[in-house]
């Protein structure tokens, strides 16, 4: 319901910096016109109903005065969207910027980030991405829907026990969650499932398989309802063209995927550098000047150029399109074939010489491409909700459109060519473009995210094109070969890094024969490890060890002699139950003994009542022995999402490793700064 209401809203928005309705301000221009008979089919969107800002504030639709007006109107609403997405995120909710995902990888790894899924982040997201999105800069809906899914998810979790009490089934809903989000974002259920499994999710026990696939479809569903489009698509975008494509063309569709794998790893080094600059210099410190800064450069160089002026996922839609004998699209302005007879099957033009339209219209898509490669870089990472797949899929479909243009009129004009010989007859229709920019749309998605079944999956569901799935396949592979032997890891790993947040990357391998006693805490030299005993402390003394440190949980052993491993109490825990005590239970002073054993040992007459913490130590913290390899140890980790693990030798206590420890382990093998692993 979310995503519909997003989507209603964003396409209402980004129509109001153009005009306004008059029968209804509440309509966006294509429901205006839709019940007008003034409409001709040259210019169907024109009609008395929708009056450009020119029209309303200065009274003339043509000429220079109006075209200034409609440009100033422009960059005033795109003006106001950023500024109001940006102050709603700096004042209510400074999590719900960015795309969100990376974050998530990192929640669902096993860490939490307080109130990164909370109820402020959702209301603020929501709004945001809709201002974000309208304001014209070259950003997606998607990556933030992802978030918005998993904000609900993880609200309606605290309503049920089952949930709110163990992580464990919270983490599935999660997942669920995410698989959710795509589901919504594209329409593509399966493809969601897919991409919960491959891109986001840790650990994905099989029965989540099937809940999240329950869970997509529900969405799904709920948005066909609500038909936010009023084409009863889930999406702008689909196609509608099954033209078969031919082997010989496989060689330009692997051209788009090394596009898409170069694009990728450079859009991702530069990103990451433009981020890591914000990050430390005084940039950093003007969040909201940077947005209308960005805001207004792209609202002042997207205006003249009317590719770049429609929102991206028109863009996207009007590059998938095939040309019909009936498109008044500035894409299709082929020179007409003297006898129109010579129209193949169903309404499939055969190939024809370009026109002037077409040539004006591929020069502003070079410059489209030019610009849209430029201003994502430093569009993505700022202070307003901003998702990555649309602007991506916009740069990959341009290119792909261009290609497949020129193979188009290569193929028209030397058909007695060799590799044209044989499926390529004069007059017949060989060459789709739109199909080159759905392949180049989703090798540039690969390279930047590196995701491969489930994007091929979601391309195929988000287009119907069931018969392009091998073109679509090659373009992927060779995007995701080519990226990775530029730059190792995904856009969001990248994130995720520079960010600092303690991740340990599932796909990698861990090579290194250390142990675990090579990791552990505390190292030779260092204090020994903070731990309580079982029965021998005071009040007085635990609190004193909790001041004096920072650590979020201590061990507990039998006594400082022996170090026999009991149990873990986490700090929080051990805060909150003395500090009940002291208010709740008769007789607890600093001097009270602190009990973790079964039965109370025996008290001298005159002491104060023992306080027993029992209940709050997790008899059955995770142990490894000093001698286990660090793959291994590494594995558990991953696999089970832990925090922290403890290392015993014969059941004594030696020491603790924690997941940072691990991440600035591997840091130092692979010679980069240790002390980035912070959260920051």
């Amino acid at each position: 319901a979310l995503a519909g209401g997003i989507d209603i809203a964003a396409h209402w928005m980004t129509d109001l910096k153009e005009g306004v309705c008059l029968i209804g301000f509440w309509f966006n221009h294509e429901h205006c016109c839709w019940t007008s008979n003034e409409t001709t089919f040259q210019e169907r969107d024109r009609c008395p109903q929708w009056k450009s800002w020119a029209e309303l504030i200065a009274g003339a639709s043509e000429g220079p005065f109006a075209y200034v007006v409609n440009y100033l109107m422009y960059l005033f609403w795109a003006l106001l969207f950023s500024f109001l997405a940006v102050t709603l995120v700096r004042a209510f909710a400074p999590y719900a910027c960015g795309s969100g995902i990376p974050e998530i990888k990192t929640i669902l790894s096993g860490f939490i980030i307080r109130g990164y899924l909370g109820k402020w982040t959702l209301i603020i997201k929501t709004i945001t991405l809709v201002l974000a999105v309208s304001s014209g800069l070259s950003l997606g809906k998607e990556g933030p829907l992802v978030h918005v899914a998993c904000c609900c998810a993880n609200i309606l979790c605290h309503l049920f026990t089952k949930y709110r009490k163990n992580e464990a089934k919270r983490r599935e809903v999660l997942s669920a969650a995410a698989a959710v989000g795509v589901s919504v974002a594209f329409g593509a259920p399966i493809g969601g499932v897919l991409f919960s499994l491959e891109e986001v999710s840790y650990y994905f026990p099989l029965k989540t398989l099937w809940r999240s696939f329950f869970a997509a479809l529900v969405a799904a569903f709920t948005l066909r309802s609500i038909n936010p489009f009023g084409n009863s698509r889930l999406v702008l975008f689909y196609v509608e063209f099954h033209a078969p494509w031919h082997l010989v063309e496989l060689a330009p569709f692997i051209l788009l995927g090394i596009f898409g794998g170069l694009w990728g790893a450079l859009f991702i080094k530069a990103n990451i550098a433009w981020c890591r600059t914000r990050k430390t210099t005084r940039l950093g410190h003007y969040p909201i000047i940077e947005v209308l800064v960005v805001t207004a450069v792209t609202a002042l160089m997207a205006f003249p150029n009317s590719y770049t002026r429609m929102s991206g996922a028109e863009l996207i839609s009007e590059l998938f399109n095939d040309c019909s004998l009936l498109d008044s699209s500035q894409l299709c302005g082929y020179k007409q074939p003297s006898n129109t007879s010579e129209t193949g099957v169903d309404n499939s033009l055969a190939d024809r010489p370009a026109g002037e339209g077409l040539y004006t219209a591929l020069w502003q898509l070079a410059l489209a491409l030019i610009f849209k490669m430029l201003i994502t870089v430093i569009t993505f990472g700022m202070k307003v909700p901003s998702g990555l797949f649309i602007p991506s899929m916009a740069v990959g479909a341009i290119a792909g459109r261009l290609l497949g243009v020129g193979m188009e009129q290569l193929a028209y004009y030397n058909h007695d060519w060799l590799i044209f010989r044989g499926w390529c007859s004069p007059g017949a229709d060989c060459i789709t473009p739109g199909l080159y920019a759905m392949v180049g749309a989703a090798a540039c998605l690969g390279g930047v995210t590196r995701m491969t079944v489930s994007l091929v999956v979601i391309m195929f569901e988000l287009t119907g094109g069931l018969e392009y799935i091998v073109p679509l396949m090659a373009a992927t592979m060779t995007s995701k070969w080519v990226a990775d032997a530029l730059g190792r890891e995904g856009i969001y790993e990248a994130h995720i890094r520079l960010n600092g947040y303690p991740f340990l990357e599932p796909k990698e391998e861990f090579e290194h024969s250390s142990l675990a006693v090579d990791v552990m805490r505390p190292r030779r030299g260092d204090p020994a490890l903070a731990v309580l005993t079982q029965d021998g402390m005071t009040v007085g003394e635990v609190e004193t060890i909790v001041e004096s440190t920072h650590y979020s949980g201590f061990p507990v052993v039998v006594s400082q002699e022996s170090q026999r491993l009991v149990g873990f109490v986490l700090r929080r825990d051990l805060l909150i139950s003395i500090d009940n005590a002291r208010k709740r239970q008769d007789g607890i002073v600093s001097a009270s003994k602190v009990v973790f054993t079964e039965h109370t040992p025996a008290q001298p007459p005159e002491a104060p009542p023992p306080l027993r913490l029992r209940g709050i130590m997790d008899l059955s913290p995770f142990t490894v022995t000093d001698h286990t390899a660090m793959d291994i140890t590494v594995d558990i980790f991953r696999k089970l999402g832990l925090r922290q693990c403890l290392v015993t030798h014969n059941g004594r206590l030696l020491g603790i490793i924690t997941k940072k420890d691990i991440l600035k382990h591997m840091a130092q093998i692979a010679n980069r700064d240790p002390d980035s692993i912070l959260f920051n």
